[in-house]
C-alpha cells in the first residue's frame, strides 16, 4: 500500500483532508499519494511567508549559501533515488531524469555562488554637476516580496529548482506549486530544504490544485509570479493580476535551421542526429525541443533520409530502461491531441515519413514533411515527439520561416559562418540562437526565456535573482569625495 506524501507548510510537513494519486503514465501504476492542503492551510503558509519578508531580507548571504549549498550536495548523494522517482511520475527516459537531478544540483550549486556575491552595491559620484558635490548614491537591490512559483510537469525537479533557488538566493520567500500530475519531485527539494537553517516561513511546497489557484494568484501578499507553463495559462495569469510581477516561461515552436555551408557529411550526420534526438527527448515535452527543421534546399535532399533514419534509430519503451530514448507522454490525454493533431495534418496533405502511431500514452518519434500552413501542427506549440521538415532558398528565406510564428522562443542555427551567426542574432525574434546545434540547448546559469508568446522575463539563476528583486538607491550627502 502507498503511503500517503505530506507537504510542506512554512518548513514544516502538514497534511490536508484530501488526496489525489499520481500515477505512471507508463503502466498506470500508483507512484505515491499526496496529501492537499485545505484553504486554511494555504492562508497560513501565505500568511507565514508575508510575516518573514523583513526577517529572510535581512538574514546573512552565508546563512542562505550554506542552505543552498546543502540541498545541492543531498541532490547529488540522492541522484539515483529522485532519478527513478521522476522517471516514475512523469514517464520520463532514466538516462533524461538522471540528467536533470543533475542540473538541478548545478542549479542550487550556482545560487550558492551568486548569493555570496549578490548586493555588493554599485557606487555613483554625483558630483559629475554642481548640484551633486559632496554626495554619492549607493544602488542595491532588495527583494519585492514573496514569490509565488508554480512550475510544470516536464522538468518537475529542475524547474521547480529555478523557482526556489533564487528566490532563497535573494531572501524573497517562496510558495512553491508543483504541477498536479508530478508533484513528488518537488516535494523532495522540500525534505532536503527542511535539513537547512532557513527561517520557518520562508518556503512552503504546496500541492495545490489547479482550481483552487485563482485566488493564491490573486493574493496581494504575493507581489511576484514566476510561472511556467502554457501561454493560455500563462496570459491568463496576467491578465488577471496586471498590477504584479509576473515571469512567464511559456511555450515554443524550436526551429532547426540548416545552411548551405552545413553541407558534408559529417556536417549533416551531426545536424541530423542532434534533431531527432532533441525532438524526441522528454517525449518531446520540453519548450526548446526541435519541431521543425528548416533546412536549404541545397542540403534538403540529403539531410532528410538521415533525419528519418536517425528517428527511427530512437529506443521507445519503459522509461526505466536505460536503453530507452523515448518514453511515453505525460498522459494517455496528451497523447491523443498529439494524434488528433497529426491525422489533422495528414488530412490536409502532409505526408508522414515515419511513425504517426499511438500507444496508450506513447507516441511514436514522428517526421512530416508537406505540412499546411495552416495545420494545427503548423502553428501551435506540438509537446510530443513530432517533427517537420520545410525546404527553403536561402538564408533569408530561412530566418523569415523562423519568424513565422507566433511563438519565440530558441532556434538552433546550423552554419559554420561567423559572419551568418551575428545575422541570425539580429534577425531572429527569439530569446536565445545556438549556432551549430539544436534550439534545446540551454545551460542553467544563462539567460533563458522568450519573445512574442512565448513569454516575458528571463530564468537563470543570476538573471531570475534580478527578476525577484528591485533597485533601491541611498544617497549620501556631506562627503569628501
Amino acid at each position: 500500500m502507498t503511503s500517503t506524501h505530506a507537504f510542506w507548510l512554512a518548513g514544516r510537513q502538514a497534511t490536508g483532508e484530501t488526496t489525489f494519486d499520481v500515477t505512471s503514465p507508463w503502466d498506470g501504476r500508483v507512484v505515491g499519494t499526496v496529501s492537499v492542503p485545505t484553504d486554511a492551510q494555504v492562508e497560513e503558509a501565505v500568511a507565514a511567508a508575508h510575516a518573514v519578508v523583513d526577517e529572510f531580507a535581512a538574514t546573512p548571504a552565508h546563512v542562505r549559501a550554506a542552505a543552498l549549498d546543502h540541498v545541492s550536495k543531498r541532490l547529488a548523494e540522492r541522484t539515483e533515488e529522485i532519478a527513478q522517482l521522476i522517471s516514475a511520475e512523469n514517464g520520463k527516459p532514466i538516462k533524461w531524469a538522471r540528467g536533470e537531478v543533475g542540473r538541478a544540483v548545478s542549479v542550487f550549486r550556482f545560487a550558492a555562488e551568486e548569493a555570496r556575491r549578490f548586493n555588493g552595491g554599485e557606487a555613483q559620484r554625483l558630483d559629475t554637476d554642481a548640484g551633486g558635490q559632496g554626495r554619492l548614491a549607493l544602488t542595491r537591490r532588495f527583494p519585492k516580496g514573496v514569490v509565488l512559483g508554480i512550475a510544470p510537469f516536464n522538468f518537475p525537479l529542475n524547474l521547480c529548482a529555478h523557482k526556489i533557488a533564487p528566490a532563497i538566493a535573494v531572501g524573497a520567500p517562496i510558495i512553491l506549486k508543483p504541477a498536479p500530475a508530478t508533484p513528488l519531485s518537488g516535494l523532495v527539494l522540500g525534505e532536503l530544504l527542511a535539513e537547512t537553517e532557513l527561517p520557518a516561513g520562508s518556503w512552503s511546497v504546496l500541492p495545490v490544485l489547479n482550481e483552487s489557484m485563482p485566488a493564491l494568484v490573486k493574493d496581494e501578499r504575493l507581489p511576484v509570479i514566476s510561472f511556467t507553463g502554457s501561454d493560455k495559462v500563462g496570459y491568463a495569469i496576467q491578465e488577471s493580476v496586471p498590477h504584479k510581477h509576473c515571469t512567464l516561461e511559456l511555450g515554443g515552436n524550436g526551429a532547426a535551421v540548416v545552411l548551405d555551408d552545413w553541407s558534408s557529411e559529417e556536417d549533416l550526420d551531426w545536424a541530423a542526429t542532434r534533431i531527432a534526438t532533441f525532438s524526441n527527448y522528454q517525449g518531446g515535452q520540453s519548450c526548446i525541443s526541435v519541431q521543425r527543421v528548416i533546412a536549404d534546399a541545397s542540403v534538403y535532399d540529403r539531410l532528410v533520409p538521415k533525419i528519418v533514419a536517425a528517428v527511427e534509430r530512437q529506443g521507445t519503451g519503459d522509461p526505466s530502461d536505460d536503453a530507452t530514448d523515448v518514453g511515453p507522454l505525460v498522459s494517455e490525454d496528451a497523447a491523443k491531441r498529439v494524434e488528433s493533431w497529426v491525422d489533422e495534418a495528414v488530412s490536409g496533405g502532409a505526408k508522414v515519413l515515419t511513425g504517426g502511431r499511438r500507444d496508450g500514452a506513447a507516441y511514436a518519434p514522428t517526421v512530416i514533411a508537406d505540412l499546411p500552413a495552416d495545420a494545427t501542427l503548423a502553428c501551435e506549440e506540438v509537446f510530443g515527439p513530432v517533427l517537420t521538415l520545410h525546404r527553403v532558398d536561402g538564408e533569408g528565406e530561412a530566418f523569415a520561416e523562423v519568424n513565422n510564428s507566433k511563438f519565440g522562443l530558441q532556434t538552433g542555427v546550423f552554419t559554420h559562418d561567423l559572419q551568418t551567426a551575428f545575422r541570425a542574432h539580429r534577425a531572429l525574434e527569439v530569446g536565445g540562437v545556438i549556432v551549430g546545434d539544436v534550439p534545446s540547448y540551454r545551460a542553467d546559469q544563462m539567460p533563458y526565456g522568450g519573445v512574442k508568446q512565448s513569454g516575458v522575463g528571463r530564468e537563470g539563476v543570476k538573471y531570475a535573482m534580478d527578476d525577484y528583486t528591485y533597485e533601491r538607491v541611498l544617497v549620501l550627502t556631506g562627503l569628501a569625495l
